[in-house]
């Protein structure tokens, strides 16, 4: 879905790479707050020097971010929060806008260290169907990643492919909570679909940064 993301990108004049976090050696935030030092020099980048330093330069210089996890035990793998705790963290602050009254716990806008909006969004595969992954409360814990990426970086979409099919021979793996035809026949009705719907998200995204 992913690669689709980026077909559609690049059809519309982007040019695009694909970052894999598995071949990366790095790890999450490590609350240093070096980032939100008073003066701080790192201007919206995460201090820490390692291998995923120049990626996250790359996305600071990026008009269009898209990421894609499966979604385990209710949230995205851990690996991709690493990678979002080292994005993100530093753009943000612990600074709001004075609002007209300065008083009290009212909040003006959220200060981020961007100079532009980049257009993100999110994939998120999973095994369970849509029906009852609305049933133990995905949407509302898997938004609120989009929620934070919006405010973070001013626009986040959000992308869902349900009921996956998980392995390239279902005979080698224990298994009984579902049927691998079952499986077989969703996603031969449905994965051409999820791709497409992947394809537009990376094409629009370019659109609404272009505009």
């Amino acid at each position: 879905m992913l690669q689709a993301a980026m077909r559609g990108a690049q059809d519309s004049g982007a040019k695009a790479e694909l970052i894999h976090l598995y071949d990366i050696q790095f790890q999450g935030c490590k609350s240093c707050f070096a980032c939100k030092l008073k003066n701080s020099k790192c201007n919206g980048l995460c201090a820490i020097k390692d291998d995923l330093r120049p990626i996250l330069e790359r996305c600071c210089e990026a008009d269009v971010l898209v990421i894609g996890s499966p979604v385990y035990y209710s949230y995205p793998t851990g690996i991709l929060r690493a990678f979002m705790e080292r994005a993100m963290f530093p753009i943000a602050t612990y600074l709001y806008e004075p609002t007209e009254n300065g008083e009290g716990h009212e909040r003006g806008k959220h200060i981020v260290l961007r100079d532009k909006t980049i257009y993100t969004g999110m994939i998120f595969t999973m095994n369970c169907p849509e029906q009852y992954m609305k049933v133990i409360g995905y949407p509302v814990i898997l938004e609120e990643n989009t929620r934070s990426m919006a405010d973070i970086y001013g626009y986040a979409e959000t992308l869902h492919a349900y009921n996956t099919y998980q392995f390239n021979d279902y005979s080698r793996y224990d298994f009984n909570i579902f049927s691998e035809e079952d499986k077989r026949h969703y996603r031969d009705e449905h994965f051409h679909i999820d791709l497409q719907n992947a394809y537009d998200l990376g094409k629009r995204l370019v659109e609404k940064a272009i505009a």
